[in-house]
């Protein structure tokens, strides 16, 4: 699996950087060298933070939480939106709007106006209002889908943010760092590690190796969702042998407390009989 993974992420071009004239040099621990101008990503370090990557995503969806992927670039939006929507998380790949974390409550009820909206057009298409009207109604609900569509179901803040090019989503990350919620970053060599909680080195502006980050990342989500099947499974037959316990002992304790009077009622007897 890894020499496969390995092959994936060298076909995929994930080592090639930036040029050497625009690097950062935080980026300097995860570079190999440079070439022609360009520096070359040292291939271990971006399998490294891969995996560490997935086991924290694999935990965390296993325990309940969500994640959410933000990559408003061009090459990454069509990537996403195909590898997420099929293990049913959560993304955003249009402008993130400021406040998509912080404000939660406020974007809750932009998705509830999209829902009205929705509901608007299916019972009569706008017809009960003027050309004008329906024309403003059918504007602000494409914009709300655009921006917002992807988050529709994330009904809480999820439990990791997972970014592509740290540059482009500074807004994101630094939203989920006063929060609290960890970031998992595909970081180019002119990115800044720092904003990241576990980076990924590699190149970000390559559909093939963003694909293949988000290929594996998802993989991860997917192990962790039968993971926290197999625990609510085991949590529910759990549950059952232990409510049955719990009427055989209430049985018992019925059976007890109506024999505890008899043998009351015997013993008061027993003087009785003795003095007659």
């Amino acid at each position: 699996m890894a020499n496969t993974l390995v092959q994936d992420l060298i076909e995929s071009g994930i080592h090639f950087g930036q040029r050497s004239s625009g690097w950062n040099p935080k980026m300097g621990p995860y570079i190999y060298g440079k070439r022609n101008g360009i520096h070359i990503i040292d291939i271990k370090e971006t399998v490294k933070g891969l995996l560490l990557a997935r086991k924290l995503i694999e935990n965390t969806v296993s325990s309940g939480k969500d994640v959410c992927f933000v990559g408003t670039k061009r090459q990454a939006k069509e990537v996403i939106i195909q590898r997420v929507t099929d293990v049913d998380m959560h993304y955003v790949t249009e402008r993130w709007l400021g406040g998509t974390l912080t404000n939660f409550r406020t974007i809750r009820s932009r998705l509830s106006r999209l829902e009205e909206l929705e509901a608007i057009q299916e019972n009569d298409n706008f017809e009960s209002y003027s050309k004008k009207m329906e024309s403003q109604l059918r504007r602000e609900m494409k914009k709300i889908a655009r921006n917002l569509g992807g988050v529709r179901k994330m009904n809480k803040l999820p439990g990791v943010i997972v970014a592509i090019d740290v540059k482009r989503e500074t807004t994101a990350l630094r939203e989920a760092r006063k929060l609290g919620i960890p970031t998992i970053c595909l970081i180019d060599t002119d990115g800044d590690p720092d904003m990241a909680d576990i980076a990924i080195p590699g190149n970000d502006d390559s559909m093939r190796s963003i694909d293949v980050i988000i290929r594996e990342l998802c993989k991860a989500i997917a192990d962790g969702k039968q993971s926290r099947a197999i625990t609510n499974k085991d949590k529910e037959e759990g549950a059952a042998p232990a409510a049955e316990g719990a009427q055989k002992r209430s049985r018992r304790a019925q059976y007890s407390a109506s024999a505890t009077p008899e043998s009351d009622t015997a013993n008061d007897a027993a003087p009785a009989s003795a003095e007659s």
